[in-house]
């Protein structure tokens, strides 16, 4: 018993028979696959397969048709705190009049618990980690003045208030300016260092390789899951964008052929 305690424990994520429901339509279907802690994930797959409902169902949010999700060896009631979520950004409604340090903030309220405020060290971590991407400068400003990247930016600082061993983050990427991306990545890259466990929903092809350690492949169905190197290969690309594929593979080409300078 010991022995598969331990075995357990050593992955950040297990998922087992995993299907999605909404309504009768089938999103996910029968998804087991196992993840180890320390990996910087790439959840990857064409729109509508299934990547945000995914994060949502292992989340809780939503409640699956079937299966069994643990984090680190325990089902997330047990180990809620240890988890953060980055939804998309669009779910912030970005006119609140509130400032950046104050919502930074509140990513500690679920580890304070009810009636309890932050301290001065909260405030005093919450500029540290604006400080980590590039935004303390902001804190004070209303949230309503920033670009998208400096909304990613923050979103994220707000999710490292909760100190977790896990993140979850849905499109952390979309919509963003390329040195808010590479801020993003730089720091992700530091805490998967750190023995973090990060998923991040991605569309973009060209960068997995470069971006992600171990990769998830979705299209409804599991494709593949493991390290990038070994997943992240045209057969599971083919299976997973069908014919839309060909389009990716070409312009992948072209881009691995701009950035080894040659010209086409």
């Amino acid at each position: 018993m010991a022995q598969k305690e331990k075995q357990a424990n050593a992955f950040a994520l297990s998922v087992h028979q995993l299907s999605v429901n909404y309504d009768k339509t089938p999103v996910l279907w029968d998804l087991s696959f196992e993840v180890p802690k320390g990996k910087l994930v790439g959840i990857i797959g064409p729109n509508g397969a299934g990547k945000s409902t995914l994060m949502k169902a292992i989340l809780g949010l939503i409640s699956p048709l079937s299966g069994k999700v643990e984090f680190i060896g325990e089902p997330i009631a047990k180990v809620r705190q240890k988890i953060a979520y980055v939804p998309q950004k669009e779910s912030v409604d970005w006119q609140f009049p509130i400032t950046v340090q104050e919502l930074v903030i509140m990513g500690c309220y679920g580890r304070l618990g009810i009636g309890r405020r932050p301290s001065l060290l909260d405030w005093q971590a919450a500029l540290n980690y604006l400080d980590l991407l590039g935004m303390a400068a902001y804190a004070k400003r209303q949230i309503n003045e920033l670009s998208g990247g400096q909304q990613q930016r923050i979103f994220i600082a707000r999710s490292l208030m909760q100190e977790a061993d896990v993140y979850l983050m849905d499109e952390p990427f979309a919509g963003i300016d390329k040195a808010s991306e590479t801020v993003i990545i730089q720091l992700l890259k530091k805490m998967r260092d750190q023995g973090k466990t990060i998923f991040v929903v991605h569309h973009d092809l060209n960068s997995v390789k470069n971006y992600f350690d171990w990769a998830l492949i979705l299209n409804m169905r599991l494709i593949g899951c493991g390290p990038v190197e070994h997943v992240f290969q045209n057969e599971n690309l083919a299976k997973a964008y069908g014919k839309n594929y060909a389009l990716f593979d070409e312009a992948f080409k072209k881009s691995e052929q701009k950035n080894a300078g040659i010209v086409c």
